[in-house]
């Protein structure tokens, strides 16, 4: 069943929608930085730069690895996809929270809604369970693997 083509391609769409997510929340602190640049919040606005776009080259190549082998089992691909996103989520969560305060969440409903969600949305990963699996497949790998 995991191993039909096709199958772990979702996985990858799935960490596509937590980084949207992640994305929400990033721009809100853009705006955030570019009404008051505060040079504490333009901090965390830069992490979360740094990890969007990480996230964003592994969702990019991960995309197109799948448009040109189909076929092939993204096994690894989705695990690796959905590790690097899982994190970057995280880490945008944090950021983002200790920069905007806590106006946000008492004014605007919607950026308080994803606050709340997202952790929920991204917990359909199995979090260890799935970092241990990715660890046992490169293991299982010839040397080499990290070479630019």
């Amino acid at each position: 069943y995991l191993s039909r083509p096709g199958f772990w391609h979702g996985g990858v769409g799935i960490a596509a929608c937590w980084y949207g997510g992640a994305q929400r929340l990033a721009e809100v602190l853009r705006v955030h930085c570019s009404q008051r640049p505060e040079q504490h919040a333009l901090a965390h606005l830069g992490a979360v730069d740094s990890v969007l776009n990480s996230a964003a080259c592994v969702l990019r190549d991960g995309a197109e690895q799948i448009d040109r082998h189909p076929r092939a089992n993204a096994r690894q691909l989705a695990q690796q996809a959905r590790a690097c996103v899982e994190d970057t989520v995280e880490q945008v969560i944090h950021h983002v929270g200790r920069a905007v305060g806590a106006g946000p969440y008492c004014k605007d409903p919607h950026f308080a809604q994803l606050m709340a969600d997202l952790p929920v949305y991204v917990r359909q990963s199995h979090a260890e369970r799935d970092l241990a699996a990715l660890g046992k497949l490169v293991a299982d790998d010839p040397t080499g693997r990290w070479l630019l």
